[in-house]
């Protein structure tokens, strides 16, 4: 492998176009959420305005993350994204913290409970105990491990035909759900109050949050995308805006075919409005379990590809183990990473049910975000001639709407689930002294 680095300092080759980078952001985000999380809501929110409402709240926060995220990626492509941007903001321990979060336990549990939920929906067409139910998600860990190692093209390529049938498949299930004639507009009347409703927001908004949750991954592979100073920032928006387009159209049919009311008690909301589509009623569960299988495992390709580039850039950039930063010279992957990543997915997920983690840990990332966001104020004072290709649009207003958001989140989850929410935080700062023997380490050798 060529060890040459390019004029930002990566070493790994830029490969990705736009719209494979639109793929990867859309694949990685739309996992198992959609399905799991509209019940949350409607049990919260109660009303179907509020509950459409949330999701184009979430929805609009993200999309102020995205738009500022944007011009950082155009500034600074560089492989970990994030992480890279804190470095370069607030310098090496916060970016540290970040890292070593996303590698012992945010990537981790997000694997182990998304494998585990495309195990389980497995079972829809060949039953499965429990325990082979893990080794199924094990087993699907190490095969995405394995694709992502041989190439970021060819995940890239598995990420496109994914991305596109997971696509395909939610757009069809709602079309059929407004064209087949099943539900009724009269789901849609509303009871609107809106100081009462607003404060049923704040609820849910944590874990419709954890369904948009990946619109800044992509920036873990800045390293990777060709031309990325253009490429890079019209892939976040438009991935971002065909997400946010997409889980409104699914809420709208959900609430079209089950009522809000019913909805708050109904687990699996899509099987159950997709048995209440004439034209699918014998076959609804079934086509269900196959489009949750094609969903989480092209996240779980998305996931496998952008996380460990937080890790190898956090190696490559010397905060790290330095071998973890080694580059296949046979796939010009960073292979040591996507391996270390593998092996702690599945063995998060041959321990027991993780799937709850990834809710417990969603909440850990969002101080990052945070961190990166509040970048583009100091950079565009202390390097206001830095090339910018893209500039944050709605600057100041939008990045400082973001930090209000992710600021409102943290202090609800003190509030709400002050246990785990400590916890959470407790795991990121026992980074802390990981970074001081690493400094350590590192003088003496």
């Amino acid at each position: 492998m060529n060890e040459s680095r390019d004029a930002w300092g990566e070493r790994l080759p830029r490969r990705l176009g736009v719209w494979s980078a639109v793929a990867v952001l859309i694949g990685t985000t739309v996992g198992s959420g959609i399905f799991r999380v509209p019940t949350l809501v409607a049990a919260s929110a109660q009303d179907p305005s509020t509950v459409l409402f949330a999701w184009m709240l979430g929805g609009a926060v993200s999309l102020c993350g995205a738009l500022t995220i944007a011009e950082l990626a155009g500034a600074l492509p560089r492989s970990g994204g994030i992480f890279a941007y804190i470095l370069e903001g607030f310098g090496a321990l916060p970016a540290f913290l970040f890292g070593w979060a996303e590698m012992i336990v945010i990537r981790p549990a997000a694997l182990g409970g998304i494998a585990t939920i495309c195990a389980e929906y497995a079972g829809h067409f060949a039953p499965l105990s429990r325990s082979q139910s893990s080794y199924l998600a094990a087993t699907i860990i190490a095969l995405v491990g394995i694709i992502n190692y041989t190439g970021m093209q060819r995940a890239a390529t598995v990420m496109n035909l994914v991305t596109g049938a997971k696509f395909a498949a939610l757009a069809v299930l709602a079309i059929l759900a407004f064209a087949a004639g099943g539900g009724s507009f009269e789901h849609f009347h509303s009871s609107w109050d809106r100081a009462a409703d607003l404060s049923l927001i704040a609820a849910p908004l944590i874990p419709i949050m954890w369904t948009y949750d990946g619109w800044s991954n992509l920036s873990f592979i800045g390293g990777e995308i060709a031309n990325p100073q253009k490429n890079l920032p019209i892939a976040l928006i438009l991935g971002t805006l065909a997400i946010i387009g997409v889980y409104l159209f699914v809420n709208a049919a959900f609430i079209y075919l089950v009522p809000v009311a019913e909805m708050a008690h109904t687990k699996l909301i899509a099987a159950v409005a997709a048995g209440r589509i004439p034209l699918l009623h014998n076959f609804g569960s079934s086509i269900v379990a196959a489009t949750v299988i094609v969903t989480t495992f092209g996240s779980l390709i998305g996931s496998m590809m952008t996380g460990p580039r937080v890790v190898f850039a956090m190696a490559d950039r010397g905060l790290f183990f330095k071998n973890i930063a080694h580059v296949s010279p046979r796939f010009a992957t960073p292979s040591v990473a996507i391996g270390l990543s593998t092996a702690l997915g599945v063995a998060f997920t041959l321990q027991g049910d993780f799937a709850h983690l990834v809710d417990r840990f969603v909440l850990g990332s969002w101080p990052f975000y945070a961190l990166a966001v509040a970048t583009v104020f100091i950079l565009r004072r202390r390097d206001p001639k830095l090339p910018r290709p893209y500039r944050t649009w709605g600057y100041p207003v939008v990045p400082a709407l973001f930090l209000l958001a992710s600021l409102a989140m943290v202090i609800q989850a003190l509030w709400t689930d002050p246990a785990n929410t400590l916890f959470t935080f407790g795991v990121i700062l026992a980074g802390v002294p990981v970074y001081f023997l690493r400094t350590v380490f590192s003088r003496h050798h």
